[in-house]
């Protein structure tokens, strides 16, 4: 036998497995964890050497992670810093939690600004700091990821996309059967980096070594393989609990927890009883108030048996979450309330410098206390202070549980908790009817006690809750009746915020005039008040309108607007910014600024859990994708889009536009059908903004097809709109479709100058109009404008227009301009037919092969040509090929800008 192994230990709870010595090796191994181990110890040289990486130690509950890291732990070098911290199964979870674990005793000046609440912009570039200067290599452990809050996982992308050049190893523990697709944690896992990322799945036990494990317990290994299929948290779990009757198994893991704990002392199985009542770790501190001093053995006692584990702090634990929430069951509900209050009570009693790392603790205890004051009390102080890191969905948590004994409340708080959920929860969680029915429960209250100044605020927000839904009327209305109740009052930041809502909807329909007129009112009110935040929602309202009516001012005013939302903290306002100010730069074709804000607007929202306004930004960034004709990009982040629920129509309808739009020059099936919803949505707004992209995108699909009455239905639809409110792009597209779909009666005179682009082609210069379309990025314009070439032109200008289509997969068009080239008789200077793409080329959105995908993959993973080659079996001069067909269809100069682009874009990999 070559190694002969002989067993060592065994344990009541999964993170023990049992160990087995390799005599050749000379030190302990888990069983079946031979290669994990050793990628997580690689990992840790490279880590020594400068090379820092990402491990995602993934696997279902009870399969042994936390064993494996605690073996890796104890084979680590010696001059390594193994850090251990640990997101928690709370109610609501704690703000960086892992952080909070490690902080002090990673560095002073991280942890002082942990106990500051600093917000992220200060804290993760001090930690990236220390981390950077470290004269050691250091291993960050962030245990159960799973559960982790949004200020954790907006650190880990922090982490993960600079780890590569730190002599650090960010390990992540999570269970991959409580994470899908929609979960927080995979939208940030594809985040990062590939190249420096290692994914560690960790297997059940083989046959095998459940056979060992068996054999050593005088147990059959045919039923217990096939009753736990190699979990070893049910292996032994099953194995220690010691059933006399050979080959029968508990029915659950719980009954398998409850036996053992049945056969344990008194005194220890109370340890068990009270440690159970709090999630995670259960402090030095904690543990006298708990138990006495006289159960300080019984604890140690506990640990010693493996019951408990306990770390360099002395903080002890379950071995495993299950196993405590097994323990938990047991306790009678009137236990359970009494051991929540007494730990709230003796987290209550620590420092004041502590208290706010600990507010959601004592929310989560408050609860399970059931009692309703101390919630009333905490909840509101806890979602504050979550709010401040920009964990808008914790804060909404928060509230939420503080509205489960509104009763208990005063009219005040309750009118206040109201409103405060309401406003959270419309930022970050999706929900509308609950939203909406809270303000006007707010409403209601702040109306008997006679506080008017409180009412202007809530019909503020529901207006901008029913202009979200896409019910533009009564959007208008409550805006109204919030400035109707505010002139009431004596002028005050309410009345200011109530002229500011008034302006945002002017601006949103096109009313410029009026929009900068009530924007300024606004302002004047605020400066007067001193009020900083209406400002801010003013000028992007003014300098919006400026910007699209082609005014002077525009730009500074929501350069002002986006920076001092930013440095006030206001999350709300600086997505708004951010929205706003990439609209008015891709509607003007500045798509360098465009990029800019989208990338920074998309990282903002989503790192504060302004989920809406992400899903809008993305749109956004969809038609920014779309007009520089990366079709199939476009149409993959619309469709995220789309795939979502409950997302509120207005915030859903620039990306099903492009939706549609794309897939109509595409020239895929269905496409008309989204521009049809997409008009059906837009025209209850009421917005020109939402009508006009549909009906301008409906008339070019008719005249793909040659429907020439289906297109002249959708122009003059436009042309009995308001066009003095036009944008004079808008104006502008519907001008040159007007032209270009032959209808004789002319168009009112614009009222401002259009762009070069369409009027060069209006004037009849359609190939100064294909030069500006290309200068500007659009090549599909520009295509189309070569389309409309005549004379000794027309045949060179239709063999670019094909080309450029072809090249775009713009089918129809393509088409189109063939039969264009055979009416006039220039067909043979157009290029030969290509043979379409691949089915795969077609599905990805950048047009690759499925060849060119798997060597795509093989680049994220820092793989050489050579390498690659041997990978895949495939020749050098074949690889070399392909990579250049990658890099040509990323425009891409180097594999490096290739990686770059994969961390902004993970859907292309």
């Amino acid at each position: 036998m070559a190694y002969g192994l002989q067993l060592a230990q065994t344990s009541l709870c999964q993170n023990n497995l049992i160990l087995l010595y390799s005599r050749r090796e000379g030190f302990a191994m888990l069983l079946d964890r031979e290669g994990p181990l050793e990628t997580l110890l690689s990992a840790m040289r490279s880590a020594a050497a400068g090379h820092g990486s990402t491990v995602l130690l993934e696997g279902e509950a009870g399969i042994g992670k936390t064993s494996l890291l605690r073996e890796f732990a104890e084979h680590a070098d010696k001059g390594c810093q193994v850090l251990w911290g640990w997101c928690e199964a709370l109610f609501t979870p704690c703000p960086l939690g892992p952080m909070q674990d490690i902080g002090q005793l990673l560095d002073p000046r991280v942890a002082a600004l942990l106990d500051q609440a600093a917000p992220p912009e200060r804290l993760f570039p001090a930690l990236l700091n220390v981390l950077q200067h470290a004269s050691v290599a250091i291993v960050l452990i962030f245990e159960d990821v799973h559960w982790a809050d949004n200020a954790t996982l907006d650190l880990i992308k922090y982490l993960g996309r600079r780890i590569s050049l730190l002599p650090v190893v960010l390990v992540l523990s999570l269970r991959s059967d409580e994470i899908g697709a929609d979960h927080p944690l995979t939208h940030v896992l594809g985040d990062l980096p590939s190249a420096s990322v290692t994914r560690i799945a960790l297997e059940p036990l083989s046959p095998e070594a459940v056979t060992v494990l068996a054999e050593q317990a005088g147990r059959r290994a045919a039923d217990l393989y096939r009753v736990t299929e190699g979990n070893p948290f049910f292996i032994t779990e099953l194995l220690a609990s010691g059933e006399a009757e050979q080959g029968r198994v508990p029915d659950s893991i719980r009954d398998a927890v409850w036996t053992r704990l049945s056969r344990l002392t008194a005194g220890e199985r109370k340890v068990l009883e009270v440690i159970s009542i709090v999630p995670g770790s259960v402090e030095p501190w904690l543990i006298r108030p708990l138990l006495g001093v006289e159960a300080e053995a019984l604890v140690d006692q506990c640990v010693a048996r493996g019951l408990l584990r306990q770390d360099d702090q002395g903080a002890v634990m379950f071995r495993h979450e299950l196993a405590r929430q097994a323990t938990l069951d047991r306790l009678p509900p009137n236990v359970q309330r009494s051991l929540h209050a007494k730990v709230e009570a003796a987290i209550s009693q620590l420092p004041t410098t502590h208290a706010s790392a600990l507010l959601s603790r004592r929310v989560h205890h408050a609860a399970g206390a059931d009692d309703g004051a101390r919630v009333l009390e905490l909840a509101p102080q806890a979602a504050a202070h979550a709010v401040r890191l920009g964990a808008h969905r914790e804060g909404a948590s928060h509230l939420a549980t503080a509205l489960r004994y509104v009763a208990q409340a005063t009219p005040e708080l309750a009118a206040q908790l109201y409103e405060d959920w309401a406003y959270e929860a419309g930022l970050a969680l999706l929900v509308y009817e609950p939203v909406i029915e809270a303000h006007h429960r707010a409403i209601a209250i702040w109306r008997e006690l006679g506080r008017t100044d409180k009412i202007g605020p809530n019909l503020c927000r529901l207006s901008r809750l029913h202009w979200r839904r896409g019910e533009g009327q009564p959007a208008e209305d409550y805006a109204d009746q919030a400035v109707r109740e505010m002139e009431k009052l004596p002028p005050g930041s309410e009345l200011a915020m109530a002229y500011s809502t008034r302006s945002q909807l002017h601006m949103l329909h096109y009313r410029f005039d009026d929009a900068i007129d009530w924007g300024l009112r606004a302002i004047s009110l605020a400066d007067q008040l001193g009020e900083i935040e209406t400002r801010v929602h003013a000028l992007n309202n003014v300098g919006t309108a400026l910007l699209f009516a082609d005014r002077p001012g525009g730009r500074e005013r929501l350069e002002e607007s986006l920076a001092l939302a930013l440095e006030h903290g206001f999350h709300d306002h600086a997505a708004r910014a951010y929205t706003n100010f990439a609209e008015c730069a891709a509607v003007s074709k500045d798509f360098v600024l465009a990029e800019r804000l989208l990338s920074e607007g998309i990282a903002f929202a989503t790192r504060h859990d302004l989920d809406s306004a992400a899903q809008y930004l993305l749109g956004r960034q969809a038609q920014l994708r779309m007009e520089q004709g990366r079709f199939r990009e476009a149409e993959t982040v619309a469709q995220g889009v789309m795939s979502l629920e409950r997302l509120p129509m207005v915030m859903h309808l620039p990306a099903l536009t492009v939706l549609g739009t794309v897939r109509v020059r595409l020239g895929e099936p269905g496409s008309l059908a989204l521009l049809q919803q997409a008009l059906q949505e837009g025209l209850a707004t009421g917005e020109l903004q939402r009508i006009v992209p549909v009906r301008l995108a409906l008339a070019e699909a008719a005249w793909l097809d040659g429907d020439d009455s289906a297109a002249h239905e959708q122009l003059n639809a436009l042309v009995g709109m308001d066009l003095d409110n036009f944008r004079t792009w808008d104006f502008g597209e519907l001008a040159v479709w007007w032209k270009r779909c032959g209808i004789a009666k002319p168009l009112p005179a614009p009222k401002a100058q259009i762009p070069l682009a369409r009027s060069a082609e209006l004037r009849g210069n359609t190939l100064a109009a294909a030069r500006e379309w290309d200068r500007l990025g659009l090549p599909y314009e520009a295509a189309l404008a070569l389309m409309q070439v005549r004379g000794a032109d027309a045949g060179p200008a239709l063999a670019r227009a094909v080309t450029t289509f072809e090249s775009l997969e713009a089918r129809p068009a393509a088409a189109l301009a063939r039969k264009q080239a055979q009416r006039l008789g220039v067909a043979g200077q157009l290029p030969k037919t290509r043979r379409g793409p691949y089915g795969a080329a077609r599905r990805h959105p950048l047009g690759l092969t499925w060849h060119e995908q798997q060597v795509l993959a093989l680049i994220a993973a820092g793989m050489s040509n050579k390498e690659a080659a041997q990978r895949l079996s495939r020749s050098r001069r074949t690889i070399e090929h392909q990579v250049s067909a990658v890099l040509g269809k990323f425009n891409a100069a180097n594999r490096m800008e290739v990686l770059l682009r994969l961390r902004g874009e993970p859907w292309l990999l």
